[in-house]
């Protein structure tokens, strides 16, 4: 079995961070979410793995990743050269894939079960029924016997923003709608499929959907309607599409809460670290609070400061007589003298201080909330509190 990775996409709903840098690469936890998706399939036993790029963003992305010799796969790269929807990806990737089943994953996406059941799941269903079709009596319609694909879905509050499922009455998935005004459900599309050869008839038979890209949703619809068997199963445990800022910082809440107390580093005897914390051994801590879980990062140093739970600091940052939580702090960054910073996602080698007093605050006052998205390289001085 093959994997294909769709790590193309230009991240608008992350800007500023991703006018300067990828949306996969984004970090979680001090990883990039695309890392994420490389592993999954390597723990699955996929090994030989194409990755989609734009020309925008692939080099940086290819210059990430490698050759994958790091992960313990093989890495193919596939460009596609304007965003014309997810299975315009298949189409493209179609040397690639060749014949073989393969996993279809979503690089912006977290799964916390992992594709290791998913997969056994898939190939023991083939394994199970014979190659060929069977009349299906009530209707004549000739059905596939081995399933030509298996899918995720997920409970989510809001389905008309997802592809959604359509279920008879006697629980049979019959179909999918792309964003539905009306869902005729509640069970949406995770970004992560199952497919053998037959979706290659499908993709090349769709055609553009009114946004004029070619929909994975439409493909596995023309699966469905000509009779070839799709199975489906519901997700156990969280899933999370990293687009977003709020997203993203849950994402990092929930992987922080996998990881191992490993503290490396340097830490004074007026510091104090509290749950669970990986402190890098190339970083320091003097005279300051970690709350975990949290992740620092090599050549990191925090003076002073206060660091709340769910917070990943990246490598060669500095934190001084500041306090921060629930927040994803990039590779160099400053932050001086700024107090309650939350919620916030924060480029790299930003700068952020304390200015002047802001007029409006009152004196005294020292529980003023600061949330921030800001990019690259940006800085920023908040009135003092």
């Amino acid at each position: 079995m093959k994997g294909l990775i769709l790590s193309g996409g230009s991240g608008t709903r992350l800007r500023p961070i991703t006018h300067t840098r990828a949306k996969q690469l984004v970090p979680v936890a001090n990883r990039p979410v695309l890392f994420y998706a490389i592993d999954a399939m390597a723990l699955a036993g996929i090994t030989d793995i194409g990755i989609v790029i734009s020309p925008v963003t692939g080099s940086e992305i290819q210059a990430a990743v490698g050759n994958g010799s790091s992960f313990g796969v093989s890495i193919s790269w596939i460009t596609q050269d304007k965003p014309k929807g997810i299975a315009h990806c298949l189409l493209i990737s179609r040397d690639f894939l060749d014949d073989d089943p393969f996993v279809l994953y979503l690089g912006d996406n977290i799964l916390q079960q992992g594709l290791q059941g998913f997969v056994k799941r898939f190939e023991a269903s083939r394994a199970g029924y014979p190659t060929g079709w069977r009349e299906n009596r009530p209707t004549g319609q000739q059905i596939q016997q081995r399933p030509a694909a298996r899918i995720l879905f997920t409970t989510v509050s809001d389905p008309r923003l997802f592809g959604v499922a359509e279920f008879d009455d006697q629980g049979r998935l019959v179909g999918l709608v792309e964003k539905p005004a009306d869902p005729p459900s509640s069970l949406a599309l995770v970004g992560v499929y199952l497919f053998d050869r037959s979706i290659h008839s499908a993709v090349a038979s769709v055609r553009p959907s009114k946004r004029g890209e070619l929909e994975i949703t439409d493909a596995i619809e023309w699966l469905i309607d000509n009779g070839y068997r799709v199975d489906h199963e519901i997700l156990k445990g969280w899933w999370i599409d990293t687009g977003k800022k709020d997203p993203l910082l849950e994402c990092n809440r929930l992987v922080l809460d996998t990881i191992a107390d490993d503290v490396q580093g340097k830490v004074d005897t007026t510091s104090r670290i509290t749950g669970r914390v990986a402190l890098h051994a190339d970083a320091e801590l003097v005279d300051s609070v970690i709350e975990g879980p949290a992740v620092v990062g090599a050549g990191t140093r925090i003076v002073d400061s206060h660091i709340r739970p769910y917070v990943s600091v990246a490598e060669h940052c500095e934190i001084t007589s500041s306090s921060v939580g629930n927040s994803v702090i990039m590779a160099g960054t400053k932050i001086v003298d700024t107090k309650h910073i939350v919620d916030s996602l924060i480029g790299r080698h930003a700068h952020i201080g304390c200015g002047v007093r802001n007029a409006g605050a009152e004196a005294g006052d020292t529980n003023l909330v600061v949330r921030l998205m800001i990019g690259d390289q940006c800085q920023v001085e908040l009135g003092s509190s």
